[in-house]
């Protein structure tokens, strides 16, 4: 007998159904953390710890979500984080998180290593925004940049997402190399033979599907052979010079690194350890965050992202002084689950139990 079909009312419900449908190697990509995956399950596990003063008594009849991330109007400070080949979980892809994101007034990232290019991306979004848009001065939609051996290559993704209206570039800078995932490596990664990488398929279609052949995981062989591991701060400079578009630190872990930011002049930062993804045992972003709020002193907007799967947890990071928040694998959830209809779903479910949880504790905003 086949068991009932899963009433699906957290994100945790749609990470068990996206497990039963994608096929295991994609599965495992998604999911998986660098070595042991300690740093993985404490990016969730720092969340539960803190806990929430339920103040009574005040007027939350009304509670407004909508907020200003790096001077774009958003319905709510949760975003949509860049991840990596959304085709491996619907058949379109980053449209399906573009079109949901645009409809729910939600700033999405997109991953430079998408499997949509960034221009139909632009437009799936915008043809699906709020009229009136909820941001007149600027769209709510950020371009994740790898900076490539190939500064030239480099460029020319920065030039298309200046044409293409994007309005901030969000430079990873916590990969000097590929942390080693192990799944990944016993399942010989690489890329689905119907697929491909719409930003570097010159340069990277071959290595991802050269897992099998090379050994390991294909994409770990695209970053070794690629990635610049010599990038400094005077290249967040370089990169500042060549472009009109607000520059997104992504990766900061400490609040030294944080005061550099300050002093290399980008407009925000994010908190993150690229989803516990590179180098295992490291803090929690969590645990980050209060030291490098501080460390920034408000001369810039923080941001984070990592283990958030509650409203609870939005509600936390806001609290320890995060800006806005970011979210990956929940909504990878809700796109292999329901394509669009699933990224949604997700986007409102976390925006209810921030709300409630907004309202239990005594705040209205």
């Amino acid at each position: 007998m086949s068991s009932p079909p899963l009433t699906l009312v957290s994100v945790a419900d749609y990470h068990q159904r996206a497990a039963q449908l994608l096929p295991q190697m994609v599965y495992d990509y998604y999911r998986s953390g660098a070595r042991d995956e300690l740093t993985l399950r404490r990016n969730e596990q720092q969340f539960e710890r803190l806990l929430l003063k339920a103040r009574v008594l005040v007027d939350v009849s009304q509670v407004c979500l909508s907020s200003r991330i790096l001077g774009c109007s958003v319905a709510s400070p949760i975003a949509v984080a860049a991840s990596a080949m959304h085709k491996m979980a619907s058949p379109l892809g980053e449209v399906d998180t573009a079109r949901a994101c645009g409809r729910a007034g939600t700033l999405m990232m997109l991953s430079s290593l998408s499997t949509t290019s960034l221009e139909e991306v632009a437009t799936a979004y915008r043809e699906t925004m709020p009229s009136p848009p909820l941001s007149a001065e600027s769209t709510p939609l950020w371009f994740q940049l790898y900076v490539l051996k190939d500064r030239a290559f480099t460029v020319s993704l920065i030039r298309r997402a200046e044409k293409a209206g994007y309005s901030a570039l969000v430079v990873t800078v916590d990969a000097p190399i590929l942390g080693t995932r192990e799944s990944d490596v016993r399942n010989k990664f690489s890329l689905p033979s119907s697929l491909s990488l719409a930003h570097y398929s010159s340069v990277l279609d071959s290595t991802l599907a050269s897992g099998k052949e090379r050994g390991g995981s294909g994409l770990e062989n695209f970053f070794r052979d690629n990635l610049d591991s010599a990038l400094v701060w005077a290249d967040i400079a370089w990169i500042k010079s060549i472009t009109s578009l607000k520059v997104v630190v992504k990766g900061v872990q400490c609040a030294e690194d944080a005061v550099l930011s300050v002093q290399a002049g980008v407009d925000a930062i994010i908190v993150s350890n690229h989803g516990a993804r590179q180098l295992d045992t490291v803090p929690s972003t969590i645990e980050m965050l209060p030291a490098i709020v501080q460390a920034v002193a408000s001369a810039l907007p923080v941001y984070v992202d990592g283990g958030i799967r509650r409203g609870t947890d939005v509600l936390k990071a806001l609290a320890l002084g995060a800006d806005a928040v970011f979210i990956g694998r929940p909504v990878l959830w809700g796109l292999a689950v329901q394509g669009e209809v699933g990224v949604a779903a997700v986007l409102s479910l976390l925006n209810h139990e921030l709300e409630q949880a907004l309202k239990l504790t005594g705040n209205p905003s």
